[in-house]
């Protein structure tokens, strides 16, 4: 499933649009004035939703977070910082590991059930020791990035390349959970800025943008606490990038409400006033339970 933008052909007069856009853009001007602080301009839209909406990522309760889709890394850095990791804490890798996994700040992930094992499925060499970890890492919790790209390293997140709805990747998220201080293997926040290529055909996009709300509806069944396991009434939190279409409207109506506590369509500021580019906030995960058949006797 090509969730990722790829890179599109413009012709002259595009182009010329497209660079004076970004020069007038003041959030690109931002960036740039400290190319090390954030990697893209979509972090600035993460600070100000985060800020604006109870400051989700800096809860006390919060252990861990997955921001999916996440390369080239912005909003990676956005969760680190929240959690307190320092960008100076990063510990590069030695040599250009072709590793689909690479964990840059803990110790080996173990799979589900083992015990006292040495679990590298892909031969990784570069994994630093937890006596490094806790000498240069000043924050808390996990972060799990998870792109179909490679993506630099970020101090105190791991990085997983592969597809989020294969089942081989659910198994290695819930292994870096389970040996990182999560036990039950969930997640207390779900991150998703992802997009499909833009087609030009407005009903085509409007299904490549469900389709991708979807899937992380799915992946956040498999993988999001509950308001009640957390014991907060907004504990559980779903951010995702969607295009506004009544097809969405719909989405969330039936897709979305039955499942969390508070559901809120936001638009940041920092993101431009001509794109259709919306997000579903939503929090107090309540998974709603199948409706049980007149044949079935209720305990």
């Amino acid at each position: 499933m090509p969730f990722r933008a790829t890179r599109t052909c413009l012709g002259k007069a595009s182009s010329n649009q497209w660079l004076s856009r970004q020069f007038r853009d003041p959030y690109v001007k931002k960036r740039l004035a400290d190319p090390a602080t954030y990697r893209s301009r979509s972090a600035f839209k993460l600070l100000e939703i985060e800020s604006s909406w109870d400051n989700f990522l800096t809860k006390k309760d919060v252990r861990a977070v997955v921001d999916l889709g996440a390369a080239p890394g912005g909003w990676s850095q956005v969760v680190a910082g929240k959690l307190g990791f320092r960008p100076d804490g990063i510990i590069p890798p030695r040599g250009d590991s072709k590793a689909r996994y690479e964990q840059w700040s803990t110790a080996p992930v173990q799979p589900s059930g083992t015990k006292n094992s040495s679990f590298d499925p892909l031969n990784i060499d570069d994994v630093i020791s937890a006596e490094q970890n806790q000498r240069r890492s000043q924050g808390r919790g996990t972060i799990i990035a998870v792109d179909l790209l490679r993506m630099e390293p970020i101090h105190g997140v791991h990085s997983l390349v592969g597809n989020f709805l294969e089942p081989e990747t659910s198994v290695l998220i819930r292994g870096l959970l389970e040996a990182n201080g999560c036990p039950d293997g969930k997640v207390d926040v779900i991150l998703s800025d992802m997009a499909a290529n833009a087609t030009g055909n407005e009903d085509a996009d409007v299904q490549s943008s469900l389709r991708i709300c979807e899937a992380v509806l799915e992946f956040a069944k498999k993988h999001l606490r509950s308001a009640q396991s957390i014991g907060r009434t907004k504990g559980g939190v779903l951010l995702m990038k969607y295009f506004a279409h009544p097809e969405l409207d719909k989405f969330r109506r039936e897709k979305l409400q039955p499942n969390f506590q508070l559901v809120k369509n936001l638009k940041p500021t920092s993101s431009r006033a001509e794109s259709s580019e919306t997000y579903f906030m939503c929090q107090g995960w309540k998974p709603s339970r199948p409706i049980p058949s007149k044949n079935t006797t209720l305990v």
